[in-house]
This record gives structure tokens, sequence and C-alpha cells, in this order.
């Protein structure tokens, strides 16, 4: 069934069918007939707690696909435990010009290169003051294109306090190849001078809400390992591994193809096993009692079966969302890991 309604979504753009489906998604589900033919069965659910959060269960929607919390409640009724909203940053800002998203069906892939496009704090919040009751979720937060590197902890911070109350937990994103010099914040005095003042911040607050980072693939092995240092050394609680990749090796899709495609962050299948090696890294060095969630590359149960054993405590889906479609979500809330 979905491969019908996948074949009729790719006859458009990729970012117009990201807002065709979500629309209609959102309009059927308001029909009780059709919301109990869609809405994802609850019995297999495997709950997960840390730190005061339960999540119902171990799959969640990566940040990037619901950037301004608008599909929350029906990405619930398709099953999903927790979703990460944003990137958001302090000001709303239109992002890269068009295109920016395109599809690489040979590769069961994806490259964007949005930059961030998001509403902005203010319409955000408004948006999360009607939140779905729950349905655990995660601030994904960033720096505006035009803040320098040097006053990024800023921005960061705002995004913090204005979301506190807003949401669950919080992840920092220091690694979207798609704002310019981003990257570089993931150096670990870099990286400090973001977590220190976020971490100065929560201190002031009644409740202690989870902070992640969210890193790269594409990092040396060194570079991951001075990461869950910085995170094992400090009350970070956690890391989200992986973002996108800018590696463009062993891809089935024709080289002048992806050449005139340009530059972007890749994920989907040839993300799979940069992500898991990665997973597998982290999770060698991270503290017992720091989270570990992985994306990047799951297409499939077995994909996330095989993240969960290398050592991640919840998973993420993007790209296998939008090529697998709803049934990848009840397919891993089934599995026995």
């Amino acid at each position: 069934m979905y491969s019908l309604i996948r074949s009729f979504l790719f006859l458009y753009s990729p970012e117009k069918a990201h807002y065709v489906a979500m629309d209609l998604l959102n309009f059927y589900l308001k029909i009780p007939f059709l919301c109990r033919l869609v809405k994802s069965p609850q019995n297999n659910n495997q709950p997960v707690e840390f730190k005061g959060l339960k999540f119902p269960n171990k799959v969640g929607l990566a940040a990037g696909f619901d950037k301004n919390a608008k599909y929350l409640w029906a990405l619930q009724q398709l099953g999903y435990g927790h979703v990460e909203i944003g990137t958001v940053t302090p000001i709303a800002q239109e992002g890269n010009p068009k295109p920016r998203l395109f599809r690489l069906k040979k590769d069961n892939a994806i490259i964007n290169r949005m930059g961030f496009n998001n509403d902005g704090l203010d319409v955000v919040i408004d948006r999360l003051k009607h939140r779905p009751h729950g349905l655990i979720i995660g601030g994904n937060i960033g720096k505006n294109k035009i803040t320098p590197n040097e006053e990024a902890p800023s921005d960061y911070l705002k995004c913090f306090k204005a979301l506190y109350d807003y949401v669950d937990y919080f992840t920092v994103n220091v690694s979207s190849p798609n704002t310019p010099g981003l990257r570089a914040l993931q150096g670990k005095d870099e990286l400090l001078g973001i977590l220190n003042v976020l971490l100065e911040e929560r201190k002031s607050k009644s409740v202690q809400k989870p902070i992640l980072l969210k890193i790269t693939a594409d990092l040396e092995k060194p570079q991951l390992i001075d990461a869950v240092e910085v995170v094992n050394e400090t009350e970070v609680d956690g890391i989200v591994v992986s973002n996108t990749t800018i590696d463009r090796e062993s891809l089935n899709s024709p080289s002048i193809l992806v050449e005139a495609i340009g530059a972007g962050g890749l994920s989907g299948e040839p993300l799979k096993a940069k992500a898991h090696m990665a997973c597998t890294i982290v999770k060698g060095s991270l503290a017992k009692h720091k989270l570990l969630i992985g994306v990047g590359g799951i297409m499939t149960e077995k994909d996330a079966e095989a993240r969960l054993h290398a050592g991640a405590d919840l998973i993420q889906i993007y790209t296998g969302f939008i090529y697998e479609g709803p049934q990848l979500i009840t397919k891993i809330k089934n599995l026995n890991v």
C-alpha cells in the first residue's frame, strides 16, 4: 500500500512532497475510521525511562522532519515515542535557496542542504503550547546563519531558555553540514563553550531536563572520543549519533547526478555503515549512565536491531520513514531488544 503512496508522492519535488504528505495525513487522521486504520497499536511498546522521562517506545523521529512542531499529533498517531523538533534558531530564517532537497532513489538516500530553515522561537513555542499528551518532544537547537561562531553560545542559550518549559529534552546541534562553519563548533573547546553556558543556566531550573549533544559520523575516531570525553566530563546527559554525512563514496547513483546536486548532507542507506561504526565507538567510551540515541541509515527493523545491539538506548529514523513508510515504525516497535 505504501509503495503506491510513495510513487504518487515521488511525482512531486522532495520538499513539496513532504508538505503534501503531512498535510494530507493531518486531514485524514481527523476522520475517525481512517484514524483507526492508520494509528499504530500500542500493545507492542517497550518503554524506556531516563532522567525522569518515560519514552513510550524506542523509536523516535529525527530532527529536520518536523522542524516547526506542526505535525506532532499526527506523528504520535503513527506510533513515534518521541519527536525531535527543529533545528530551531532564535530568529526565523528562510534557509538555503531552493532546490535544496534531493532524492537518490538508487541509493535509498536523500541529500539536503536546507540550512536550518525554521519559523523561529516565537512561532514554534506557540505551537508547543498545544502539544499532544504522552509524546516525548526534544528541542533540537542551533545558531542563526548570520551569527558568528564566537557568538554561537548566545544563540544556543536563547533557544534553551525560551524552549525550556515546552520540550522534554534538548539536543545541541553543532554537526549539520548546511550552516557555514557550524561543524567547527565540534572541537572540544568550542563544545565546552556552548555546553557550559547551557549547563549553568540549567542549574537555576527546578526540573533538570536532559541535554544531549548531536555529532556527525564524519568525525575521525580521535574526534569522536573527544566529543565523548566532553560529555563524560560534564553534566551533559548523552549523545545523538549521527547527523548526515558529506561523504559521497560508494553511491549507486550516477556521479554526474550527484555532482549536479552539489553540497549537502547525505542520509539514508549510504550512511548506515558509517553511523553504525560511530555508534559503536561512542558506546565503547561513553559513561554507562549517559543516554545514546542512534540515528543514520536505519532503513529496516534489522538496521534498528543492529543499532540497539551496538549500544543505542533509543533510535531515530527519518529517511527510512520516507522510503519505507509508517510500517517501519511498527516493525521497530515489535523488536524484542
